[in-house]
């Protein structure tokens, strides 16, 4: 029997204000986008970097640290777009400590011996290149972004099964049949970035050859948006439907434009405004604020990147629209130490990873490009939001509420790849057909899985379903409610009355990490382990902490775990 939820302004089952960090400490009533950029750099620099070549993978102190793959290219390609606007010398330094930990890859492989999957030296070679502009032109970025495009592009065991021209994940035999634009989208960009220093028409004509491939396996029947995934089980290719990655679209859109100021061909230009005017106007939630219903791992920084490309060079009033409209909202996503959830317009998370920070980072730094004296809006509303009604252990599951937003927090899945769970908004699925998906190796317990908001306060359902009957169970989820309900009359009085006063609310404007004045209840996190010995993370009210306190629970909870992104 499905679980219905019934959430009213009037009933409130539970209050947990102190679950969420709040924004960053001292931030004052009138932020620019000028500022929110400084702030972004001051994030990548000081929580993320280590300062030794290394990223850590999340704001934790236990975090895995590393310079390699898609998490941690991503957020060294946000420093990169930050120095494009400033050219600060500080990127400079850290650019060339980061050349130096860089990984070196050897010869292509002819076997499945491949010790990295295709879509690793793609993501890598495409981040060398951006530190050799970065480092003027510097020969050593170069020579390590030509041995990771080789070591991709020429390794046989990729290229194979019934549509060879497109390369499978990992290296054949195995045991997987999955495809990924992830390696093509970045290899493209990588040949391209290639081509622009060496002039070798090799790597040009790799970018025309595999972008026309990649329109053909990857690009949706019905929208000018790509899915990530082909399944080719050597003897058809299929297409994954509706698995629309930020990462894959954004590098996509990025390709098309670059393919068009080389070549000239007006084509390339097209497909990419397509698919950039898509981003916009089908995957956005109702205030019109992007929506990357995908797995935890995906990022969104290359998506930005391309925004802002079609913004500052091509002038395009949409993609600067896009940039800053969600530069704004993101604010409200941001936690203490500055790093910002994944959902641009839900709330901010305890822990968070770089695959799921760099696109806000990234925001916050291309809007101050574009609008450095635009005032930021002053958007904390998700602090005055409530944990609501019993929490979500079984599929199907309807919510209904009285609001303008919803966050669903929590935990599902225990397997890469499985527990996607099926979102629909009013009665429609997200356009997106992925839904809620989390990879189970990245923070869990508190993790922010899906956040939607309207432009007004109205009567809202959520309807959750299995993907299929075999991907998700009542043991490995559990789902909390965080809704955006509309305040009862003696809380706006008393609001009205504390302000005055100038007594703080909900932890609202709160100088640092200690103690939350006018805060009525916290999180603490308890930790049990499954059989397999995989931490879960799970919270329950008691009396306040300091946020302090709760972030080092979480951070000493994950022990010897470092928790680091599993590809799916």
């Amino acid at each position: 029997m499905a679980l219905i939820v019934r959430v009213c302004a009037v009933v409130v089952a539970a209050v947990l204000f102190c679950f969420f960090p709040i924004p960053v400490a001292a931030q004052p009533l009138t932020t620019t986008f000028s500022l929110a950029g400084d702030q972004a750099l001051s994030t990548l620099l000081h929580v993320l970097y280590t300062g030794s070549g290394l990223w850590r993978e999340c704001d934790a102190p236990a975090c895995a640290q590393a310079n390699s793959d898609w998490g941690t290219d991503s957020t060294t390609d946000a420093l990169y777009l930050r120095w494009t606007a400033t050219h600060d010398p500080t990127i400079r330094t850290v650019m060339a400590r980061l050349v130096e930990t860089a990984q070196r890859y050897p010869e292509p492989c002819p076997r499945a011996a491949c010790p990295w999957w295709s879509d690793t030296p793609a993501w890598d070679a495409v981040t060398l290149m951006r530190e050799y502009e970065v480092l003027g032109n510097d020969p050593g970025a170069l020579a390590s972004a030509q041995r990771a495009f080789r070591y991709l592009s020429q390794s046989q065991s990729f290229t194979a099964g019934a549509c060879p021209e497109i390369p499978y994940q990992q290296p054949q035999p195995s045991g997987s049949v999955v495809k990924t634009l992830e390696t093509d989208a970045n290899a493209i960009k990588a040949a391209l970035l290639l081509y622009g220093a060496t002039r070798y028409p090799s790597y040009l004509n790799f970018a025309r050859a595999r972008y026309a491939a990649d329109r053909h396996y990857y690009l949706d029947a019905d929208a000018p948006l790509y899915s990530v995934h082909v399944v080719d089980d050597g003897t058809h290719c299929e297409q994954v439907p509706r698995r629309f990655f930020a990462s894959v679209n954004g590098d996509m859109i990025w390709n098309g434009v670059a393919l068009w100021r080389v070549t000239g061909e007006q084509h390339y230009y097209d497909d990419a405004i397509a698919t950039a005017r898509a981003v916009d106007l089908d995957l956005s939630d109702g205030r019109g604020v992007f929506v990357d219903i995908q797995g935890e791992n995906d990022v969104v920084e290359p998506l930005v990147e391309a925004m802002y490309d079609l913004a500052a060079n091509e002038h395009l009033a949409f993609a600067r629209d896009w940039i800053v409209r969600n530069a704004g909202a993101a604010l409200s996503a941001r936690a203490a130490d500055g790093t910002i959830s994944r959902f641009f317009d839900g709330p901010a998370q305890q822990v968070t990873s770089v695959w799921e920070t760099n696109g806000g980072l990234a925001l916050e730094i291309a809007a101050a490009a574009l609008d450095p004296g635009g005032i930021a809006p002053d958007d904390d509303t998700w602090q005055a939001a409530r944990f609501v009604g019993k929490p979500v252990t079984t599929l199907p599951a309807t919510i209904v509420f009285d609001g303008s937003g919803i966050a669903l927090i929590g935990t599902i899945g225990e397997a890469c790849g499985s527990g996607h769970v099926r979102v629909f908004i009013d009665g429609v699925e997200t356009f997106d057909r992925t839904g809620l998906w989390q990879n189970p190796s990245m923070p869990a317990g508190d993790s922010v899985l899906f956040a939607w908001r309207w432009s007004k306060t109205g009567t809202h359902t959520i309807r959750l379903e299995p993907g299929n009957a075999a991907e998700i169970g009542p043991s490995v989820m559990h789902l909390k409610s965080f809704v955006l309900a509309p305040l009862l009359a003696r809380e706006v009085a008393t609001r009205k009355m504390r302000a005055s006063l100038g007594i703080a609310i909900s932890g609202r404007r709160n100088r640092g990490r200690g103690s939350r004045a006018g805060t009525p209840a916290a999180a603490t996190i308890l930790i049990s382990r499954s059989e397999a010995g995989r931490s879960h993370l799970r919270a329950t009210a008691t009396s306040c902490a300091s946020p302090g306190t709760v972030r080092r629970s979480l951070s000493s909870s994950f022990g010897s775990r470092r928790p680091t992104a599993v590809r799916c």
